[in-house]
């Protein structure tokens, strides 16, 4: 049995391993940068297309070259879970084996892996069911049982939290412990470090916003209510002014986006 472990947390500090980190990072940028992209077309009222990862993903594949970028993402997609799964086992970088960035690694592995999944879908023709209509059946199910209610609020504010804790990181510059800053230069340094910080806030502040949304659907008892990106950035569409929010939004997950190319760079690994 030690022998396996020795192998495997050597292949967790491989060149192969940082590929499929790098790799990873590489797919989650562009999955951002093409959520923004819809919610800018939402936005000035000329798309109805979902906002969320299965929407863009949908969107890449209705377009030339869509099946090749989509394998592409697919494969970016089980890199990053495969990488966060191997900081679960032996520690994240630049946290050591501290306990709550292990369990974030597990949560983003299964998140991601989940990804992989549904790009595989879409390449094999299977469209499925959209992100907000899976999770309105999970919470319509776990509410039909004694608990239910507060489970799922408690799942809400957990990703309210996790929403609130990206906008602390953001405006505290958090985010820089987790890359090579001393490997870029001055005016490299500040571009990517304004680009971490409004990009960051404006996911967390996303994210907060569809754990609020779950928060809702528990307290009213209404699974319709439960929504995920998708839903929190049409909630800021149906707000007054709500083309000005969800355009902002948009260049928020953008600018995020960007900054993903920069993570994908100077990681540490």
């Amino acid at each position: 049995m030690s022998d396996v472990a020795a192998t495997a947390r050597r292949a967790s500090n491989s060149s192969a391993m940082e590929a499929a980190a790098r790799a990873g990072l590489t797919a989650r940028a562009t999955i951002y940068v093409l959520m923004g992209l819809i919610a800018f077309q939402v936005a000035a009222g000329s798309s109805d297309q979902e906002t969320d990862q299965r929407g863009a993903l949908s969107a890449l594949a209705r377009n030339t070259g869509g099946k090749v970028a989509l394998m592409l993402l697919a494969v970016g997609f089980a890199g990053y879970a495969l990488w966060r799964l191997s900081e679960t086992l032996f520690g994240a970088a630049g946290e050591g084996k501290k306990v709550m960035p292990r369990v974030k690694s597990l949560v983003r592995a299964v998140i991601y892996g989940s990804f992989a999944y549904s790009t595989l879908q879409l390449l094999t023709g299977s469209s499925g069911k959209t992100q907000d209509a899976q999770q309105q059946g999970v919470t319509a199910q776990a509410l039909s049982h004694t608990g239910g209610q507060l489970a799922v609020a408690t799942v809400g504010v957990v990703v309210a939290v996790v929403g609130l804790s990206m906008v602390w990181e953001g405006a505290t510059w958090k985010f820089e412990k987790l890359l090579r800053m001393s490997d870029m230069n001055r005016s490299t340094r500040a571009v990517v470090s304004k680009l971490g910080m409004v990009g960051t806030i404006a996911r967390g502040l996303v994210i907060a916003l569809a754990g609020s949304l779950v928060i809702d659907a528990a307290v009213r008892s209404r699974p319709d209510k439960a929504h995920g990106l998708d839903g929190a950035l049409r909630t800021l569409a149906s707000q007054p002014y709500g083309g000005v929010l969800l355009g902002m939004a948009a260049a928020g997950l953008i600018v995020f986006g960007c900054y993903g190319y920069a993570e994908a760079r100077w990681h540490r690994t």
